[in-house]
């Protein structure tokens, strides 16, 4: 039998990432991104509407994500979706559907005078090693770049063939 999850969104932060560690030491960084939708209604009028997706990463994915990204940044993430079940301290049943990503991609610039300045265009993947020393470990790449996204084990995706 034949099963898919996969996720992949583009979108911007809403906040910046909150980066927690588990209490035996496993990075977990989590944000939420807003992608956008246009499009005409029957009448000719243009519509806009916006979805909010929880993301949550895991180790050193997680650690680059809360060095890197801010709220703004425009970002790729690609990832698995699931959903957790808890009961509130009211004792009412709540459920969450987050976006657990394993690749995530920065495509925007950083501003002027940010941490994060050195890592424009950087690649980090949960599944693939980090060569470069660049902030955190992540590889610094120029627009020319070939970056290993860990998308399909060493698939290497040069960033002027990306059409966004």
């Amino acid at each position: 039998m034949l099963s898919l999850n996969r996720a992949q969104i583009i979108g911007n932060l809403t906040r910046d990432p909150e980066l927690r560690y588990t209490p035996n030491g496993q990075a977990v960084a989590s944000f939420a991104v807003a992608t956008n939708r246009v499009w005409v209604d029957a009448s000719g009028e243009k519509k806009e509407a916006a979805e909010f997706h929880d993301v949550v990463t895991w180790g050193k994915l997680a650690e680059i994500c809360g060095q890197i990204l801010s709220k703004g940044r425009k970002v790729y993430i690609e990832g698995r979706l699931q959903t957790r079940t808890w009961e509130g301290q009211d004792g009412v049943k709540r459920q969450k559907t987050e976006i657990v990503a394993e690749n995530m991609l920065v495509l925007d610039k950083p501003k002027e005078g940010t941490a994060a300045g050195n890592a424009y265009g950087a690649a980090a993947s949960n599944s693939a090693p980090v060569s470069d020393p660049g902030i955190g470990g992540v590889p610094m790449q120029d627009s020319s770049a070939s970056v290993d996204v860990g998308m399909s084990g060493n698939a290497e995706v040069n960033l002027d063939d990306i059409p966004f």
